[in-house]
């Protein structure tokens, strides 16, 4: 009975840091990666918004920017700047494209790159 005892092996002190390494660095990356996507979120629910607005059509590129921008500082949005985003109008018909990349450190020299492109379209070409 004692040298099947002795035969018993676990997880040894290097593999059990080793596994707790990799549970570490991808709890990393989940804590830098989700706010992106919770702002990005927040985003699409304000293009869904802007969307939903009686009479787009008839606005011109400066309301409609105001209008994206206003909902962009109520939701806290810092990632998207006008530059990111372009209007395109043609008579009733209204464009928006949002195209933007996020950066972010996670540590040293390791950094997550993540781009984003949404648009909407309203009214008759």
């Amino acid at each position: 009975m004692s040298s099947k005892l002795n035969r018993q092996q676990g997880i040894t002190l290097i593999s059990l840091i080793f596994i707790l390494g990799v549970i570490a660095f991808f709890t990393l990356l989940v804590l830098k990666i989700g706010p992106i996507y919770l702002d990005h979120s927040k985003v699409t629910n304000a293009l869904a918004a802007l969307e939903q607005t009686p009479d787009l059509e008839t606005q011109d590129k400066n309301q409609i920017w105001s209008s994206l921008d206003k909902r962009f500082n109520l939701n806290y949005v810092y990632d998207v700047t006008k530059n990111d985003v372009k209007i395109s109008k043609r008579g009733n018909y209204v464009k928006v494209e949002i195209e933007y990349e996020v950066v972010k450190k996670i540590a040293g020299n390791l950094s997550v790159l993540v781009e984003f492109h949404d648009m909407i379209e309203v009214g008759a070409e």
